[in-house]
């Protein structure tokens, strides 16, 4: 049976280049990079080399890149960490309605400290309401914090226009780009960001490496105690292969980022514009253009969620729901809502994303083999068969309208 992968968002394949970069620093290499004897510095050599490797990749200092375990905890140590150290000051912190859930409960455990969180919504698209943003803005805010893309809907935000606002209150921007660092070309310092969080997983480098580029002066407080690594930034035993993974995967992706970006989006856009062709009542979900090059964000109405994946992995093609930190609970997930979509039909969503290793042959495959599982879910649907017999959809919530109006639907 094929085996067609198409969750990179959730997960990249380590790329065979990468693997080989690591391996030294697991069995020969294995001294601990704070040792001062050769076997250790080795390592610190290691560590050092691919802290470079990551801030040449979004033009940032070396001293500003700071090596946590995932992205979950580097965003974790820019919205606690920066909280806690401006905590006696002024306590009101902005983000967007389509973070990652890193960002939304960490700012929620916030409000037991006193801090005051204010969630601006984003369009039927996607994009954050620049408008709202301004409105939210007052005096005692200290920090917003907005993703480059979502990993969900491809969206990419407009951070120059945000950053300008946020920078002329004097306020300090936090950027997810767990999403679109490798995938498309970012620059800490031409947006004018304090904070941006990374990870090596979704690049084609190993689990267990991601870091956080914190601009030289932005106060914040450390999150994990212990000893001095990182700058005494984050405490503990470095991961060196995968560390040394995550430099590689970073200079991989410098150079090969335009030819990569260039080959998803020519699939990317075969597969949008094959499902569309062959599926009636299927609605693209986020923008057509703005969009990350290997997402493809679909809601098709009279299907049933949890058995569209069961029989796609039948055939052997993965796919995710959503945030792969929330596709476990078969609900709707928080940025269609945030977008207005119908619950009935945003509960029959799926989410493709690419890798530079997906071939033409395999978006065929899933063409072709996508549509008879549609319309076997739908022919057990009663709700497509009261609406074939009458015209009529039994059941319509807020936001739906169905693809006569939404930009974001089709057909």
């Amino acid at each position: 049976m094929k085996k067609i992968y198409l969750d990179n968002q959730s997960n990249t394949i380590l790329d065979d280049h990468i693997f080989e970069k690591m391996l030294p620093y697991f069995k020969e290499n294995y001294g601990n990079p704070q040792s001062i004897y050769s076997l250790g510095q080795i390592s610190k050599d290691a560590v050092e080399q691919a802290r470079n490797s990551v801030a040449k990749l979004i033009n940032a200092k070396n001293n500003e890149i700071i090596f946590t375990s995932c992205g979950s905890e580097a965003n974790n140590l820019a919205i606690k960490g920066f909280a806690f150290a401006h905590s006696k000051i002024n306590k009101h912190i902005i983000v967007s309605a389509i973070e990652h859930f890193s960002i939304l409960n960490a700012v929620n455990s916030l409000k037991q400290h006193g801090f005051e969180i204010t969630t601006v919504p984003v369009d039927k698209q996607g994009f954050v309401k620049i408008e709202a943003l301004k409105q939210a803005m007052k005096d005692e805010t200290i920090l917003v914090s907005i993703q480059h893309a979502n990993p969900e809907i491809g969206v990419i935000q407009n951070l120059s226009e945000i950053a300008k606002i946020v920078k002329n209150k004097n306020v300090a921007l936090h950027v997810d780009a767990v999403a679109s660092a490798g995938m498309i070309p970012i620059d800490v310092e031409a947006l004018n960001i304090d904070m941006l969080t990374l990870s090596s997983s979704v690049m084609y480098g190993p689990k267990g490496a991601a870091a956080i580029y914190i601009r030289k002066g932005t106060p914040v407080k450390t999150q994990i105690d212990g000893g001095v690594q990182e700058f005494s930034k984050r405490a503990g035993t470095e991961n060196v292969p995968a560390i040394a993974g995550f430099g590689a995967a970073c200079d991989l992706a410098a150079a090969e980022m335009r030819q990569n970006a260039a080959k998803m989006q020519i699939l990317r856009d075969k597969l949008i514009n094959g499902l569309k062709e062959k599926i009636k009542f299927i609605y693209l979900n986020g923008p057509v253009e703005n969009r990350l090059p290997n997402n493809v964000n679909f809601s098709i109405e009279f299907v049933e969620g949890e058995a569209l994946f069961l029989l796609l992995d039948a055939k052997g093609i993965m796919a995710a729901s959503g945030s792969s930190c929330a596709s476990k609970s078969l609900k709707m997930s928080h940025v269609l809502t945030a977008l207005e979509v119908d619950t009935a039909v945003g509960q029959g969503s799926i989410v493709f994303t690419l890798s530079k290793y997906n071939t033409v042959e395999e978006i065929d495959y899933v063409i072709n083999e996508f549509p008879a599982i549609v319309e076997r879910l739908r022919q057990m649907s009663p709700l497509y068969d009261h609406f074939m017999k009458t015209g009529e959809r039994m059941k319509a919530g807020p936001g739906t309208d169905y693809g006569h109006e939404h930009e974001h639907c089709e057909n």
